[in-house]
């Protein structure tokens, strides 16, 4: 993958948060990951670790039981099966780098969209 920006691979979906990816393996995963305000990426517990990082927007990244209100600039690592999910504040788009490695598998992103179908942040 050449350089790019946020600025180059921004995409916004009215529907759910919306993903770009820059690089993608069978050991890491990169994804710009853009978010209208209250979208969200529901809870779900992987195999792999996640590092996100918040370039702007304000919300909430869930790492196990705790909540942490991000900002720009802000990193959050969330390891191996721990929950996790990402939510943009109700009144700011939200855009972040989210690094996975390795990436999740298809059947670890079930939660994910029973989450997206139910409109729930936290499906489980």
């Amino acid at each position: 993958m050449p350089k790019t920006t946020f600025d180059t691979e921004r995409i916004f979906d009215d529907e759910q948060f919306a993903t770009s990816g820059i690089f993608d393996s069978d050991r890491m995963k990169v994804v710009c990951g853009y978010f209208e305000p209250g979208q969200f990426i529901p809870v779900h517990a992987p195999s792999s670790d996640v590092m996100i990082h918040i370039k702007s927007g304000t919300g909430i990244v869930r790492e196990g039981s705790t909540d942490h209100e991000v900002s720009p600039g802000d990193i959050v690592v969330v390891p191996a099966e721990t929950d996790r999910g990402i939510k943009a504040d109700d009144d700011t788009r939200l855009e972040a780098l989210l690094v996975t490695a390795p990436p999740p598998t298809d059947e670890e992103h079930a939660p994910v969209r029973k989450g997206l179908k139910n409109d729930e942040f936290d499906p489980q």
